[in-house]
């Protein structure tokens, strides 16, 4: 499809005949390995104004592009499958998708191979693609291609331009430039390649020539970073001669290309009707001046179960070329019976993560992450798709701000805010007319089957009141059982009509109880009492380990009740091993679960659950953090096995997989007054949860923990929320918040003869102290928690005194014995083999070399500790560490190096959030360095 559309058996050509027809197979082989249904083929091919005999003429040409393919049957061939077609083909053999994987490996490997893929990749191109085939789709496929080939081209000279060959570039690039004179990334690399082929002049003359069609075109300047790069030709910046990244930051290291997200769930494979909601949605791809320069959101209403989530993914799947730059995916569970809607806060996060933000530069405070998440989608081509959303202020913080996205909203609100104050285009879906929910019951059973008892089949559609969940759960249990009459679900659903009344009262009201009904009655019980166990299951999935804790099975008899459930269309398997439940489902289970299950049973079951969640947590995190005094936790209950993990990298996997629903259970432990529950899981999801500047979570985490230590009286484990706390509230700004905790948490463990736990509160106290600015108090708590760790035993804690100590000296100007208390920290942090502490005891010990001028040694240390916070993932101490090695670079008179490193710093600070007190000290440290440069 690179160049043309063709197909060639051992080298030779295949005759595919003419234009139209190979659009057939270009549809096709765009979708390899995936059913291409009839009316989204006629779609690609002709448009919206197709033939009147479209459907004739497709099957003509399939069958002739059959004929054509079947010398190499084995190896290409179209198939009819229930829906569509689909051309199954090894994915290498197709050079579109052959690009996209070799493109997509470039962006993961170094340089030296990234290379390789990318000209093999490029090399792949015969010409461009070609013309001939006319249509709306074809056009759009064109154009996406065409970009994609030019990222990949500024991908591969970004890679030359790095190690510096550069020779033969300008010439190359210059006629690229030629062709998209508005593409700044280009327009800079040409310029670079420019200003290191000795042409400064003409590396300049090119920014004018692009300022001034800026200004003429689009009525705009070139952005920061082509300024930035014209600035520093004029003034012959050395840091231009070597190899360095194009078109960013000089102080900043080059980052890996942002990954594409292709977030989209499967299509619907059954998708019926809607044509007129399709055309509609249509028109939100129309020419963007229509849209008035603004984001272009349509909301998707109606009642539960109404098919709005199928209408929006198979939409969305449909245009998919359209989206370039990816599709984002959030269930917002705005309407879940098990607990709340998801917080905006939480899909915003994992936006950002797919967006390629790293973790522990996303800043805490939503305004910032809603802020960095409309930088991370300006200019792009996305399709935002945010599904069951309970009201406009929950979507708000997820509407990108740039209007080449497209979002797409689903709710059973309206969502009035959104039609008013952001021009959203609503789409409200009604029940499928009479022939649609015919098509799609005869879909799911077959021609035949209906023909055999149609007023049976008219019963079933009655009831299920044109609602295509309802047709969809009903005959999937009269496909599980052919041999059961249609007649007989049919006299099942009517005499079961009152089983479960509408879930909202403004929705319209439908027979959903009778149908779930029918399928539910249709399970032998011990599969039925995993569905009715699943409901009480807090958050928006569950994993098959937790699913087994919660149910008191084994695994694999686990997975067969889950595989017939699933069959059932009871439960999703919306990824591997880990499943989920339509809401309306959900509520139905629950429901039963209060019918059927004792209130032992089910206190039981969500006991184990519970157990599951965290012995597991506990075992991640003595991988995170070894040396954190740990739990005293009872043996799991009788049967239940948690999860185990082989290392630090496997405990972190476990952690992001279930955070979203480990912060649903101390919630939903809270509900049900399960005190001891709620404070042990927000204390082993501290760890995690901390590492990765969550400190909202940890605040409201901590705060539950705390209320339900309270409710105890157990006055250790307040101790413990009080820490906890403190330490989210100082990392937030809020120092006269943590010190009212840590005093709490002081006094407690004083009048319970902790030392330990008075250690402890004092080095953070400390902290607290030194920020301030009281060096004095803060050697005291520093001398104090010393004492009590010695007097505990706990080596640990003595190594994090010692090195807190060593800080302590140095604002002494006592710097030898600051060195020689970093030692004895080291020695004993070594034995521990405890990398957390080392990473800080490098920093204050260069910091001892720093003050005392020698600087070599100084360097080294700050170099060790930034390896270790890197590898841990402690932003905070690598932003500390990166400011100490900038100032002994400028002590050294190595300007460019300090600016670099603070500048490194001042990035790493902003992305998680810090204070702007810190950010404007770094600030003025650069200031203050240009000054005495300049």
């Amino acid at each position: 499809m690179l160049g043309c559309v063709e197909a060639r058996l051992d080298g030779r050509p295949v005759a595919l005949g003419h234009a139209r027809q190979r659009c057939v197979l270009a549809a096709l082989m765009v979708d390899a390995n995936r059913v291409v249904s009839v009316d989204r083929l006629i779609d690609r091919v002709w448009g919206e104004r197709p033939p009147q005999r479209a459907q004739a003429s497709l099957y003509s040409y399939i069958s002739r592009l059959r004929q054509a393919l079947s010398p190499a049957s084995g190896d290409a061939d179209i198939e009819r499958r229930s829906g569509g077609y689909v051309l199954t083909v090894d994915t290498s053999a197709v050079d579109l998708h052959r690009f996209r994987e070799l493109v997509e490996r470039a962006r993961t490997v170094d340089d030296t191979d990234a290379e390789a893929l990318f000209e093999k990749a490029l090399a792949l191109w015969q010409g461009d693609v070609p013309t001939e085939q006319d249509s709306p789709w074809f056009n759009s496929l064109r154009e996406a291609l065409r970009r994609e080939r030019h990222a990949a081209e500024l991908d591969l000279v970004d890679i030359r331009l790095r190690s510096g060959r550069h020779t033969g570039l300008p010439a190359e690039l210059a006629t690229r430039v030629e062709a998209h004179p508005l593409d700044e990334r280009l327009v800079g690399q040409l310029m670079l390649a420019l200003y290191r082929d000795g042409r400064p002049a003409d590396a300049l003359a090119r920014y004018e020539e692009t300022r001034e069609r800026l200004a003429t075109e689009l009525g705009t300047d070139p952005g920061p970073p082509l300024r930035e790069l014209r600035q520093r030709i004029l003034t012959a910046d050395p840091a231009l001669d070597k190899s360095a990244p194009v078109l960013r930051s000089s102080v900043e290291p080059a980052a890996p290309p942002a990954p594409v997200p292709r977030q989209l769930p499967a299509p619907p494979p059954m998708f019926t009707g809607r044509s007129r909601e399709l055309a509609r949605l249509g028109k939100l791809l129309e020419p963007r001046a229509e849209h008035s320069g603004t984001v272009v959101i349509s909301t998707i209403g109606g009642t539960g179960g109404i098919g709005k989530t199928w209408l929006a993914l198979s939409w969305a799947h449909s245009r998919q070329e359209c989206f370039p730059d990816g599709q984002l995916y959030a269930d917002l569970r705005g309407f879940s019976p098990s607990g709340a809607p998801l917080p905006a806060t939480v899909a915003l996060r994992a936006f950002l993560e797919a967006l390629g933000a790293p973790p522990g530069t996303i800043p805490a405070a939503p305004d910032a992450q809603a802020a960095l998440y409309r930088s991370l989608t300006a200019g792009k081509r996305l399709l935002i798709l945010l599904d069951n959303a309970r009201s406009t202020t929950q979507v708000l913080p997820l509407l990108p701000g740039s209007p080449t996205c497209t979002v797409l909203v689903t709710s059973r609100h309206q969502l009035t805010g959104l039609t008013a104050a952001h021009g959203g285009t609503p789409v409200t879906l009604d029940v499928l007319t009479e022939a649609e929910a015919l098509e799609l019951l005869t879909r799911h059973l077959g021609a035949a089957r209906i023909a055999a008892e149609p007023d049976a089949a008219a019963t079933l559609l009655e009831h299920c009141a044109g609602l295509p969940l309802a047709i969809s759960i009903l005959a999937a249990r009269a496909t599980m059982n052919p041999a059961l009459p249609l007649a007989a679900l049919a006299s099942e659903l009517h005499e079961a009509a009152t089983r479960l009344d509408a879930l909202d009262a403004g929705e319209t009201a439908t027979d959903l109880r009778a149908v779930f009904a029918s399928s539910y009655e249709a399970l032998d019980a011990p599969t039925a009492r995993v569905f009715r166990l699943l409901s009480l299951a807090p958050g928006a999935d569950i994993g098959l380990p937790a699913a087994a804790g919660l149910t008191g099975l084994p695994l694999s008899r686990l997975r067969a009740h889950l595989r017939t459930l699933h069959a059932a269309h009871l439960v999703q398997e919306h990824t591997p091993n880990r499943y989920t439940c339509h809401d309306l489902l959900r509520a139905y289970a629950t429901e039963l679960a209060g019918t059927f299950d004792t209130e032992a049973e089910r206190t039981a079951a969500l006991d184990r659950l519970f157990d599951h969640y965290i012995h597991t947590a506990h075992a991640a995190d003595r991988l995170l953090l070894p040396h954190r005094d740990p739990l005293t936790l009872p043996p799991p209950a009788a049967g239940l096995t948690p999860e185990r993990f082989a290392g630090h990298d496997e405990a972190m996997e476990w952690f992001t997989r279930e955070h979203t629903v480990l912060t649903a259970a101390v919630e939903h432990a809270a509900r049900l007054g399960l005190d001891t529950r709620v404070w042990q899981l927000a204390w082993a999801t501290l760890t995690f949860q901390s590492r990765l500047g969550h400190w909202h979570e940890v605040e409201s985490g901590q705060r539950a923990a705390l209320a339900a230590a309270v409710r105890l009286d157990d006055r250790s484990a307040q101790a413990e929320c009080h820490r906890g706390l403190a330490w989210a509230l100082a990392q937030t700004a809020r120092a006269d918040e943590a010190r009212d905790e840590l005093e709490l948490a002081l006094t407690l463990s004083t009048d319970l003869g902790d030392d330990t736990g008075r250690a402890h509160a004092h080095l953070t106290l400390s902290w607290l102290c030194g920020l301030e600015g009281d060096e004095q108090a803060a050697f005291e708590h520093d001398l104090t928690a010393l004492d009590l760790f010695t007097s505990s035993g706990h080596r640990s804690g003595r190594a994090r005194a010692l090195n807190a100590l060593g800080w302590d000296r140095i604002q002494q100007g006592d710097y030898q014995q600051a060195v020689i208390d970093c030692g004895e920290a080291l020695a004993l942090q070594r034995e521990l083999d405890d990398e957390r502490g080392q990473a800080g005891t490098w920093d204050t010990l260069g910091y001892a070399y720093q003050r005392i001028g020698d600087y070599g040694n100084a360097k080294e240390c700050y170099r060790r500790s930034l390896r270790l916070n890197r590898a841990l993932g402690h932003r905070f101490n690598e932003a500390e560490t990166l400011i100490h090695l900038g100032e002994t670079h400028q002590a050294t008179g190595a300007p460019s190096a300090a600016r670099e490193s603070w500048q490194q710093a001042l990035t790493v600070l902003i992305g998680i959030g810090h204070p702007e007190t810190e950010l404007d000290r770094v600030r003025a440290m650069l200031r203050d360095l240009d000054t005495s440069t300049a």
